[in-house]
């Protein structure tokens, strides 16, 4: 009898917890609701920054011209965005990727930069393009498969095109793959006996190492 008693308490007490109880969730739900909100502002302030670089990087890849050289300077592309982040004289687009494989075609930038790795990949060290040497090119690896994000579905023998100012496209066939941690530059060694190499890396999201993807001239 005691026991039914107690399971139907109707103190003063058990109303309080009922109501603190109903208070902390009503708290906790609102604080999560705040959160959620908060995290798809953030979502889409960075996916709107991510397409628009990605329109600026297709734009640049769409008006490569393989006929004609780029000038000394950046041209039609002096937007305010190119200006802050470009200031050399310098060939701002040095040549163009292409991996039918996985449907990539980008630009070559002329340099690494934190900013310029946002828009296209990246020189990271070595010759220009189809000159011999190892010409390592760096991309990010972002999840929306922009980018370098889809170089873990190459395989031995795959096909990369890269184009050069000149209008000359060489194909490379990958021959290694690997990960490596982001300490080992063994990867951008010169010493390539004055043949062609180009070697793509990006980062892997999962591990924290770099996805290295070695080709060699085949033509």
């Amino acid at each position: 009898m005691n026991q039914i008693l107690n399971f139907n308490d109707n103190s003063p007490n058990s109303s309080k917890k009922g109501y603190d109880f109903l208070k902390n969730y009503k708290t906790i739900f609102l604080f999560s609701i705040i959160i959620c909100i908060i995290s798809i502002i953030i979502y889409f302030f960075i996916r709107y920054n991510m397409d628009k670089n990605d329109k600026l990087s297709k734009e640049l890849a769409n008006n490569f011209s393989l006929s004609t050289l780029y000038s000394n300077s950046i041209g039609e592309y002096s937007t305010q965005k190119l200006e802050e982040i470009t200031t050399k004289r310098e060939p701002f687009v040095i040549g163009l990727i292409e991996i039918e494989k996985i449907k990539l075609i980008y630009p070559i930038l002329s340099e690494t930069t934190t900013e310029l790795l946002k828009l296209s990949p990246c020189r990271y060290v070595g010759p220009m393009p189809n000159e011999p040497g190892n010409l390592c090119i760096a991309g990010h690896n972002y999840v929306d498969n922009k980018l370098f994000s889809k170089l873990n579905i190459l395989k031995n023998g795959d096909i990369i095109k890269i184009y050069d100012l000149t209008g000359n496209c060489l194909q490379y066939s990958v021959f290694e793959i690997k990960e490596v941690p982001s300490t080992d530059t063994s990867c951008t060694s010169q010493n390539n006996d004055n043949n062609r190499y180009v070697t793509l890396i990006t980062c892997n999201n999962v591990n924290g190492l770099r996805l290295i993807v070695k080709c060699k001239n085949i033509t």
